[in-house]
């Protein structure tokens, strides 16, 4: 319950100030990725400002994500060679089982400390 209303307050006021930021910036810009063709540049774009700033943040966001997708490689790494262990011990455990011990103790798996997965820290 507290949850759904810090979202609502953080949310309804971001969404009147995105809203205002619209209306008030609907005058046309041109963006030009010509650096030597400054009174007629060959590659530009005229559209208006809100629309720039949302096309920014939105490439920001992806950008963003996408480097932090890739940093985060070696822990997905990590936890998918844990998670092949885990299986092949289990495995290994049910067929034991399945045989019978014939009175002797099972061996316990052993854990290097180089497996073991831990969070990246934040």
């Amino acid at each position: 319950m507290i949850r759904k209303t810090v979202v609502a307050l953080v949310l309804v006021p971001l969404a009147l100030l995105i809203v205002v930021f619209a209306v008030a910036n609907r005058q046309p810009v041109t963006v030009s990725f010509d650096p030597f063709g400054v009174g007629d540049p060959a590659l530009a774009a005229t559209l208006p400002l809100y629309i720039l700033v949302f096309i920014l943040v939105i490439l920001g966001v992806i950008v963003g994500g996408l480097a932090s997708w890739l940093r985060q490689h070696k822990w997905r790494r990590a936890a998918r060679r844990a998670a092949a262990e885990t299986r092949a011990i289990r495995t290994e455990l049910d067929a034991a089982r399945q045989s019978g011990s014939g009175g002797r103790a099972l061996p316990s798996p052993r854990i290097v400390s180089s497996q073991i997965v831990r969070p990246p820290a934040a």
